[in-house]
Parts: C-alpha cells; structure tokens; sequence
C-alpha cells in the first residue's frame, strides 16, 4: 500500500501516526541485530519504515535486500531511499523493477550525497542531475504504482546554506522552496523534512510550503539527540542551526552519555507535542538504528504502550502489495511466520475470508532460507539446547524449560520466547512436557474476550475474539496409542498425527476437513477467522518439523557425538500430533494427558 493512503487514511480519521528510518548496517551481525530491534519497534506499528541508499550508492545491493526483507519477512510496510548518485539509469531501473517485483510500492526519491572522499556531487553519465529528473523519470516509466516521497528542508538545501553557520539567503530558500514545487508537481506525493532543532523553522517553513501551493502532506524528520559527539556530527553535516538553549542545556552534560540520552528524549518530546499542537499528525523518528529514544519519545506522547501492542490480525498482517488482504493462515507456522511466507510466495492467490482447499495452492519446497538462523539468535540457540543429552528424559527436560520461559529460544521458533498467551497454560504445558508430549506450538481456549485484551486480543477495539484450545507436539507410538484410546472418552477432541514416514492417524473425517479455531467477531464486519487446523497444510508441515530435529538441533552437535544419534533416533520413530478441544465454553483439553 502506498505511504499516502495510510497517511490519508490516519488524517480521516484523526489519528496521529508516526514511522521510523534505519541506515545498512556494515556488518552482518549488525544487519541481524538491526532485524532484532526492528521486529521489537514495529510491533507498535509504525505507519512505515525506510531504509537509506548510503552515500554514492554504496550499500546499493545490502539496501534492496534488507527493503525486501522489511516488506516480507517483518511485514512493515517498507519505503526504500534512491538516490541518483553513481546511478545510471539502467541501474536505477533495476533497483526500481526489484523493488516493484517484490510487492514495495514506496520510494523516497533523492539527489543523494556525495560520494566517500567527494565535496560535491556529480552527475554520472547517463544518470540523472537531480532528485526532481528522479521524480519525473519515476512517474513517466512507472505511472502510478510507486508513491514518491521526496525531501523537504526547513532552513534550504545544505548546499546553499553558509558553511560558517549562517543562514541561507532568502532568495536561496525561496529558490529551494519553488524547487521542491517542482518535484511535487511531478508527482511526488508526500514530504519528510531535513532534521531540525528549531520547531518554529519547521512551522514557517510547512506556512511557507502552503503559501507557494504545496498542498501534500509534510511530515517533520525528528532525530533523538543520543549522543553528544553524534549530534554535533549531524548538525554539522546537515548545517542544521542549534537553538541556543539546546547548545546551554548540553553544555554542562556533554560528557555524561546516559545525561545526554535523557535530555534528547525530553527536547524530542517537547518539539512532538509542538508539532502535533499545531495540527500535524505525522511524525518520522531518525532512528540511527537505536530504539530505546525514539520508543521513549512515543510513550511519552502517548502514542505506544511498552505493555500493550494491538495486532490487526493474531500474525503480523502482510504488507506485500500482492498479499495485504491475505487473512487466513494454517495454525501450524504460527511460530515460524517468515518460513510460511517464504513458502507461500509464489501463489497467485491468497487465502481471504475462508481458508477455502488449500490443494489449489502448492507450497513451496523446502530449501536452506527455512533453517537459516541470525548469528545472535543461532549462538543463543546453541547456548541454550547443544547440551549434552544422555537419554530421552533430557530431550524432555529442554522442552519443559522453554515451555516454563526458562529458556528464550526453541529450534521450532523463529520468535523470541513465548507468545503472551501462553502464560495462561504454561503450567500445564510444563506438565505434558515432562510426560513426554514434546510442545511446540498451542494456544489456550478464549470465549468471548475483548479484542483488545493485551494476551488474546486482536483486531482492534470493540469485537469479541474466540480460540479453541489447541497444541501441538511430538511423542512417541506407544504414548500416541494410549493418547488415542483415551480421546475416545472425549467427543470434543479432534486430532492428527504423523510420522516422519508419513503414517497417518487421525478421528478428523475427511482430509478436506477445516477446523477454524481462532475467530473474531467486529461491529458491522463479516466474522473474521484467521487460524485453522488444515489436514493438507499439516501434511506438508510435518516434514519442517521433522526436519528441524535435525537440521535445527542435531547438527548443533559435532558429527558422531552421541547427542546428535538420539536425536535422530527420536525424529525417526516419534509422532508429530496436533489436538483440538472443539468445546471452547466448557472443554479442557488437558483433561485427556492426566493419568500418563
């Protein structure tokens, strides 16, 4: 979706939104760690989130692979920086078709800096002088699927700004002004400023943006002071002017960092509650990749909740243009989203309203991007589950300690620690666990709770959500044929299961069979049901679960040591099993476990 229309969308209805900037990390561990941070800051969802082009093109490639993964692994809607510098055409075309092929639909459209060890910038043959030649060539090659942001600056241009930390002249900033005209015009349409630390320069220059007829909207580039010689450095560059309170209240703190953090919280605030005081409702957060201030300045005005993040759906909604009215998914990647999306990518159409038979799309095979793993996540993977394991008992032992939140990382996770609701059967997972039913997936039975209940909730307020009690796990055949004798006794329960070989057990009739086992219910909306237990989905499931036993865990050990053979012997002779409790008012889906 493009940027405009959820900016529109938020201004019809009153509501401020705001958005976040990262920069590609230079390493590969801080690409992970930015992913980390980034899925913890888009929880509070951001109307977008944009990734700069670096200087001179320089981090071009790492840019379009962490947009694209912005886009479809993290589901933020995503707007990537372009700039012209180094940049032929063709080049830009390239960047402009991947991005396209991806489902990105946002481009922040720039002249670009120059390059490392260059005073000024210089147009590369066959490339573009200008942000506005960037705008025109947008529009004219693409039509209307891209929306174009372009940058806006409070005190002009740095280039015509004097570098003895003077002001530009008024001809010059009439002259940047009529400029940026010109690239609205074009058909940009959507502004994010320059920093600044002076809100008045912002609100004379949005007046003076309207004055000129710039009607679209102008969303203030605010950056949280995080350190002293960062800010200076910024400044610097940017030749953005400092108020002389700001330049007094650093003054005496400049070399306490954690004193300096604080007052950019505070100073980001002030100048927020300004802004929105006089009528703008957008605000962008320069994050330099840092969270903890940009979060602090948004709580601080209200705007997010450290303890409450509503979610539209009970996963991450898509925000690929090909998939965004996708609301029905398989409950069985629930803790695994990025693996269902890279497996579901190439359908043509995607499950809305009703799960529908899933034998009429083909997911995709299984490739080495489903074990893939971050560097951070994969040393606190093997921190925590490459232990030694002597028998069967200490393969338990490891599930109930994740189970019971004394660990934060499973190999049948992608997430970090549980999910919230499971607090509320914890206990009783933690029991089945040390019987031997190996969890990895389930969710507690909800009758009727609000929709924005900060455990169960989703969808917004004022809906009532409903989940039936499920879980999910492995155990062996003997324990599964004591566990089918006894389901027997109970009517409401529902199961599958499966081996690693594909034998089949199950009371669910047919293989066509959809059990919807989460849905909610909205003011003047259809039901929503967003989870199902789907026999087909399961069956193509069950060779990721089976494959993480090994290529998830066992090979965390050495070749040939003796933790890695049980484990393999386990993934070969266990059952993969999932069960319902279809009576969701007055069922207990635990009740069949007692008296293993």
């Amino acid at each position: 979706m493009k940027v405009i229309e959820k900016i529109r969308e938020a201004e019809s209805g009153g509501k401020v939104v705001f958005s976040f900037e990262f920069f590609p990390p230079k390493t590969e561990d801080g690409v992970d760690n930015l992913f980390d941070r980034m899925e913890r800051m888009v929880a509070h969802n951001p109307t977008f989130c944009d990734i700069t082009w670096g200087a001179g093109g320089s981090t071009a490639d790492l840019t379009l692979e962490i947009a694209n993964r912005m886009q479809n692994m993290v589901c933020v809607e995503t707007m990537m920086h372009l700039t012209c510098t180094n940049m032929p055409v063709d080049k830009i075309d390239h960047a402009l078709d991947h991005i396209k092929s991806n489902g990105i639909q946002n481009v922040l459209a720039l002249r670009g800096d120059p390059p490392h060890g260059q005073d000024k910038f210089v147009q590369v043959q066959g490339g573009f002088a200008c942000a506005l030649d960037l705008v025109n060539h947008i529009r004219s090659t693409y039509g209307d699927y891209f929306g174009i942001t372009v940058a806006g600056y409070p005190e002009a241009h740095p280039d015509v700004i004097q570098s003895d930390g003077g002001l530009a002249t008024p001809e010059a900033y009439q002259s940047d002004l009529a400029y940026l005209k010109r690239k609205v015009d074009a058909g940009a349409d959507l502004i994010v400023t320059q920093l600044f630390y002076d809100t008045d320069i912002f609100l004379k220059f949005v007046n003076d943006c309207r004055q000129i007829g710039i009607t679209c909207p102008i969303v203030p580039g605010i950056m949280p002071i995080n350190n002293y010689r960062g800010f200076l450095r910024m400044t610097g560059f940017c030749k953005t002017k400092i108020p002389s309170e700001i330049t007094a209240a650093l003054e005496p703190i400049k070399d306490n960092e954690e004193a300096v953090r604080a007052y950019g919280i505070h100073l980001g605030t002030e100048m927020c509650r300004k802004i929105l005081a006089n009528g703008i409702k957008t605000l962008h957060l320069y994050t330099l990749n840092m969270e903890k201030s940009a979060l602090a300045i948004l709580m601080n005005l209200g705007l997010i909740e450290e303890a409450k993040i509503s979610r539209s759906l009970p996963w991450r909604r898509p925000t690929n243009v090909f998939r965004v009215k996708e609301d029905v998914r398989p409950i069985f990647w629930a803790n695994r989203p990025k693996s269902y999306i890279s497996r579901t990518i190439g359908w043509e159409q995607y499950p809305q309203g009703r799960w529908g038979d899933s034998r009429n799309a083909s997911y995709g095979a299984l490739t080495d991007y489903q074990f893939m793993r971050a560097r951070t996540r994969g040393r606190k993977l093997h921190d925590e589950w490459a232990v030694p394991l002597k028998d069967v008992e200490d393969i338990h032992e490891r599930f109930l300690k994740y189970c019971l939140g004394n660990l934060r990382s499973s190999p049948w996770s992608e997430l970090d620690g549980l999910q919230p609701e499971t607090q509320i059967i914890n206990e009783q997972l933690g029991s089945i666990n040390s019987k031997g039913f190996l969890t990895i997936n389930s969710q507690p039975s909800v009758n009727g709770a609000k929709s924005d209940s900060p455990i169960v909730g989703w969808g917004g307020p004022d809906g009532y959500v409903y989940q039936k009690a499920y879980v999910e796990f492995f155990c062996s055949k003997e324990k599964l044929n004591t566990l089918v004798e006894k389901c027997k006794s109970f009517p409401f329960l529902t199961y599958m299961a499966v081996n690693k070989e594909g034998s089949w057990i199950s009371n669910v009739r047919s293989q066509s069979d959809v059990n919807a086992v989460t849905w909610g219910v909205f003011p003047a909306k259809e039901i929503i049901q967003p989870t199902v237990v789907d026999p087909t989905s399961f069956m193509v499931w069950k060779d990721e679960a089976f494959e993480i036993w090994s290529r998830g865990w066992a090979q965390l050990y050495p070749d040939g040591d003796p933790s890695r053979k049980l484990l393999e012997q386990v993934q070969s002779s266990y059952f993969l099993v999932n069960l319902v409790e279809n009576d969701y008012v007055n069922g207990d889906l635990f009740a069949v476990f007692r008296d293993f």
